[in-house]
């Protein structure tokens, strides 16, 4: 089993300090999670169907209809590589590891972003985060675009997993989904800090969608998720206070990890990097504070998720003070 953010019980179990004592920093999830409405009760009681308007509005807020919902991205990450025979995938190192995890039957090469370009040219498929995570690094639209295309005219697809776009909507690739070989996967789970609904999107052309649909089988979304995700993507006065507060936000982050030491590095709206040969000390002596960061061995570096309130910002500065 990989090892991920949000393990909060297994630390405050060795740390023995209260579950409700944390501050955890240790996933990419917005702290401010969009407001679930109150649901219909009928909602519960009936199997989910595909006209209750989050089609609709997927298309309108992503920018295509070409899309197949499913029980968060995850799900399409573990099922998409039996669709596609055995063959060379390239892979940025690092990423997140349940997509190299899922792509073991392939030849796979996981290689850092200088080296991609020359490996694209033998590859069948190009697997991609953009923004890459943990490091928060991105490749160039135009160069995106330029594999993408070499990748097609060979029967070879990009897939780009853009969990962590939101708040830069005008740079995902959703829209040009339809040109051959390219697949863009989405998920609600980091912007709208709806995790535990477990919804996704694949954008992909018809013929993918369909393999995709017959493996995972029906139902693949629950009718209570599918409801409180169709409201989220259509507030669009939600979504857009939301990301002037998430980009101040991780502003903020940066510049306080800045001062206290930990410098270098990138991040998202919702996350930072910082590569540090002392990562493992810092998270250790940061969950002695109650503090819980996302702890990289290969390459060294800390995750930091944003905190949710003054209070949590209080007490990460004064834990980072102490280091």
């Amino acid at each position: 089993m990989l090892e991920h953010g949000g393990r909060l019980r297994s630390a405050a179990q060795r740390y023995g300090i209260p579950l409700g004592e944390w501050v955890d920093l240790s996933t990419g999830i917005n702290p401010r999670a969009y407001p679930v409405p109150a649901l219909a009760p009928e909602v519960w009681q009936r199997l989910p169907e595909d006209d209750d308007g989050l089609e609709a509005a997927a298309a309108a807020y992503y920018g295509s209809p070409e899309l197949l919902p499913v029980a968060g991205s995850q799900a399409a990450i573990q099922v998409l590589p039996a669709c596609f025979p055995p063959g060379r995938v390239v892979t940025l190192a690092p990423t997140y590891a349940e997509h190299p995890h899922a792509w073991r039957g392939h030849a796979l090469q996981a290689l850092p972003a200088e080296r991609i370009d020359a490996a694209v040219r033998d590859a069948d498929t190009l697997l991609l985060v953009q923004p890459n995570n943990p490091d928060g690094q991105r490749f160039l639209r135009r160069q995106l675009l330029a594999w993408r295309e070499d990748l097609a005219s060979r029967g070879g697809r990009l897939i780009v997993d853009e969990a962590f776009i939101d708040a830069d909507p005008a740079d995902s690739l959703v829209p040009l989904v339809g040109s051959p070989g390219l697949v863009v996967l989405r998920s609600v789970g980091k912007f709208f800090g709806l995790a535990g609904a477990r919804v996704g999107f694949v954008f992909a052309e018809a013929a993918l969608r369909v393999q995709l649909a017959e493996r995972l089988g029906p139902w693949a979304v629950s009718g209570p998720a599918r409801a409180v995700t169709a409201a989220a993507l259509a507030d669009r006065a939600w979504q857009h206070a939301t990301r002037e507060s998430l980009t101040a936000d991780s502003r903020r982050l940066a510049d306080l990890l800045d001062r206290h030491g930990l410098a270098g590095g990138a991040g998202t709206a919702l996350f930072q990097w910082r590569p540090t040969s002392r990562a493992a000390d810092i998270h250790a002596r940061l969950a002695e504070q109650g503090i819980l960061t996302r702890l990289f061995e290969t390459p060294s570096g800390l995750r930091f998720g944003l905190p949710g309130d003054e209070t949590e910002w209080s007490r990460l500065a004064a834990a980072l003070g102490r280091l």
